[in-house]
């Protein structure tokens, strides 16, 4: 019987999700802090981990951190609000299985914790609190070389996708280091895999690994393996990533992440071709092309004194920009219906596709968390759809009602609230790639002045209130987050504010 762990200090979501998950097969235990979520880890030895992002006592950030110091195999799935998207893609990005939104829909979460048990195979688990000795993080293996594979998301139409094909095709057949420069979710790893596929090693390992995950004590043991004994936890020995894809290709994601101390090493790596295991006294060749991701330009984060320049100049034999996917507009659609045939398989369903609407509101949408959010909004509408085609009722709040909720891109709305597409006219998509600059600019209206009247205490201060606040936002590129936090206050607190200057500028 799979063993999930429930974290959550909302005691009545924590006994709900537990009688379900009883009923479904499952041994449950619940915590209501994460304090005591760590302690049981070893009582219980759980399977999965199931937790909600905003605790009392730390959030889902610091646990998942704990947790993987931990087992740093076991999986583990975060519960948040859809308004809080951008944490999602960001504890994804720290080593989180997979996330879940609330409202909380039965089917969608025993879906989830299935698929998470599936591709975990349920390792082998430590009986006290030591990383786990044996199972390589976040890998795959090549089986033969294909232009294109079932389960990526790697096809697309847009111009600039041609072009990321075409550079591929170029230097997948060349053993050059590579450097792939892109948001979080803009499909870096499956551009990896398909350089690789491409390639002469492509019947060799495929090894990917996520740095920005990895805390400073466990990179030295994942990247290049232990002997038994050489540090306190080391109870086996260990295999690491360069070891295990020796002939292959390790892919290394979020480069930029790695201490100085294991930049050090991996540049001995790369100049010599050898490695040693911590605490080993024998070098090991090494044949193994390296990709690796960030970002954030390497080069800057060099001469900022993050990143060696040196490892950096190492790295750049090749580089390929992914663009976000708001600035690959041509490609959403075709993303979209890829990944409604996928939920349909999951789902046992025949959903047909979208509605013009909802066709229209993914054009236009910003996508935070780019493709992987893309694809989970649709998992997610797909599940509550019933019918042929996904409609605007299915779709989250989020999605539908994205420029009431993210001042960062439309702070205050000049029209009725309708999808505004920040680099073209709305209702004018044809399906040709458009042209988006570096850094898509935000698109606000300005209220008027407020003009005092009778010496108005209440406008004079609501004058200097609208000033204040719109020059923060300007200061962080209209990030609501990062200037309510620049103005002491919360967003909550700052939506409030742009809500009632937008009221006051339309009495």
């Amino acid at each position: 019987m799979d063993k999930i762990l429930v974290i959550d200090d909302d005691m009545d979501m924590c006994n709900l999700l537990s009688r379900f998950l009883n009923k479904k097969g499952y041994e449950v235990a619940t915590a209501p802090s994460g304090k005591k979520g760590l302690e049981l880890l070893q009582s219980f030895n759980p399977d999965i981990v199931l937790s909600d992002y905003r605790l009392d006592d730390m959030n889902g950030n610091d646990l998942l951190m704990q947790i993987k110091a931990y087992n740093f195999s076991l999986p583990v799935i975060i519960i948040t609000g859809y308004s809080d998207i951008k944490t999602a893609v960001e504890v994804l990005k720290n080593g989180a299985t997979d996330y879940v939104t609330k409202p909380l829909f039965p089917d969608e979460i025993l879906l989830t914790i299935k698929k998470t048990l599936e591709r975990s195979g349920n390792p082998a688990r430590p009986a006290a609190p030591v990383q786990d000795n044996n199972k390589p993080v976040r890998t795959s293996v090549s089986s033969g070389s294909q232009a294109l594979h079932h389960d990526d998301y790697i096809s697309g139409e847009s111009q600039v996708f041609i072009n990321i094909m075409e550079q591929i095709r170029r230097v997948a057949p060349t053993n050059y280091s590579i450097i792939l420069y892109g948001e979080s979710g803009s499909g870096k790893e499956v551009i990896a895999k398909e350089i690789h596929h491409q390639s002469k090693r492509s019947s060799k390992p495929f090894m990917a690994i996520d740095c920005g995950a990895l805390s400073k004590e466990l990179a030295g043991s994942e990247l290049f393996g232990h002997e038994k004994g050489s540090f306190t936890g080391a109870i086996n020995q260990k295999i690491g990533i360069f070891e295990l894809a020796n002939t292959g290709t390790v892919f290394l994601d979020e480069i930029g992440n790695l201490s100085y101390d294991i930049q050090v090493s991996l540049l001995r790596v790369i100049q010599e071709r050898k490695m040693r295991r911590i605490g080993g006294t024998k070098d090991i060749d090494l044949d193994v092309r390296i990709i690796v991701a960030s970002n954030e330009k390497l080069l800057d984060a060099a001469k900022k004194g993050k990143f060696r320049e040196d490892l950096y100049h190492r790295f750049n034999e090749f580089s390929i920009n992914v663009p976000p996917l708001r600035e690959r507009k041509a490609d959403i659609l075709l993303f979209a219906k890829h990944f409604l045939q996928q939920a349909n398989i999951e789902l046992q369903k025949t959903i047909q596709g979208f509605t013009p609407q909802v066709e229209q509101i993914f054009v236009n949408y910003v996508w935070h968390g780019n493709l992987r959010e893309l694809k989970n909004v649709i998992k997610r509408s797909a599940l509550l759809t019933d019918g042929q085609l996904i409609d605007v009722i299915s779709l989250p709040f989020e999605i539908t009602n994205f420029q009431k909720l993210q001042f960062d891109e439309a702070v205050i709305p000049a029209a009725p609230m309708t999808p505004i597409d920040y680099a073209q006219p709305a209702n004018t998509y044809s399906g040709a790639a458009p042209m988006h600059p570096a850094q898509p600019q935000p698109i606000y209206t300005t209220p008027k002045k407020i003009e005092l009247h009778e010496n108005s205490l209440r406008e004079a201060s609501l004058d200097a209130e609208y000033e204040t606040i719109l020059e923060a936002l300007k200061k962080v590129n209209f990030n609501k987050s990062k200037a309510a936090k620049l103005l002491n206050i919360d967003r909550k607190t700052l939506y409030n504010k742009m809500r009632q200057f937008h009221e006051f500028n339309n009495d």
